[in-house]
């Protein structure tokens, strides 16, 4: 049995929680809504599932550590769970159904870095759920009972691939846009999906390359590890794989040097 597989069927368990809880609220005309001191959107439903979450954690794994969006890290040791219980709370709250519960579990290696090794991504809205675990794969479904192996793209030349971003705001701040632009103009097709989908259309071999210009921890660890089990490649705009650049490209694998290339003409 794979290692982590226990964490794993810990995980799915936690977001059959968290998905009761959002949808529960998703659309509710009495939706709570506030505004954090970063300016963005947090609604009860963020709060809730993030405590139901921790609940579970603290229940079953009471010697892990927690970091979350909405309460911060909680505990020490060497296996933190990471969570944004909606990814993508903007879309939640205008009833948009592009949002996801994101949560993984990080541990620390031998030399001191940390690497993501489950992750699961589950979007109720959309009836769909992304799930790996390290060493065994990455897949699709409604749940583990139907789930479906996934895998990248083998698609080989840019004008070919299909490229998919967040926003052009975040990479004209960060005076990144020219070479943004230069990489939609050779692509065969480009789209803003968003959030976490993007990155689970990469790993279902959808789409070929994406990439954000500005990312916290709990955006990108179950992201990457379902990526990197589907076969392909996720990294900061650095070219450093893992989820510590605070940005992300991910990719078949195939494209990823070119990618990081056109966004870096900038730098």
């Amino acid at each position: 049995m794979p290692e982590y597989d226990d964490d794993l069927r810990l995980a799915h368990e936690l977001a059959d929680a968290a998905d009761v809880a959002t949808m529960a609220r998703f659309q509710a005309l009495d939706l709570k809504v506030e505004t954090k001191p970063d300016m963005t959107p947090v609604s009860e439903a963020d709060k809730a599932a993030e405590e139901l979450i921790r609940a579970g954690i603290l229940a079953a794994r009471p010697q892990d550590a927690i970091l979350g969006e909405e309460y911060g890290v909680e505990g020490t040791g060497p296996r933190r769970w990471v969570v944004d219980p909606i990814d993508g709370t903007k879309n939640y709250v205008r009833g948009v159904p592009v949002w996801a519960t994101l949560i993984s579990l990080m541990v620390e290696g031998a030399d001191g870095t940390w690497r993501p090794v489950v992750g699961v991504v589950s979007a109720p809205a959309l009836g769909r759920r992304w799930w790996a675990a390290e060493g065994g794969g990455a897949y699709t479904g409604r749940g583990p009972a139907d789930g479906t192996r996934i895998g990248v793209s083998k698609v080989g030349s840019l004008a070919d691939a299909s490229f998919s971003y967040a926003s052009l705001g975040g990479w004209e701040e960060r005076g990144l846009l020219p070479g943004f632009l230069d990489l939609t103009r050779a692509v065969w097709r480009t789209r803003a999906y968003g959030d976490f989908w993007p990155y689970m259309l990469v790993a279902e071999g959808a789409v070929d390359i994406c990439a954000e210009p500005e990312l916290s921890l709990w955006d990108m660890a179950a992201n990457a590890i379902v990526v990197q089990e589907a076969g392909g490649r996720f990294t900061g705009l650095d070219g450093i794989d893992g989820v510590h650049g605070g940005n992300a490209a991910a990719s078949n694998g195939v494209l990823h040097d070119e990618l990081l290339g056109y966004l870096r003409q900038s730098d």
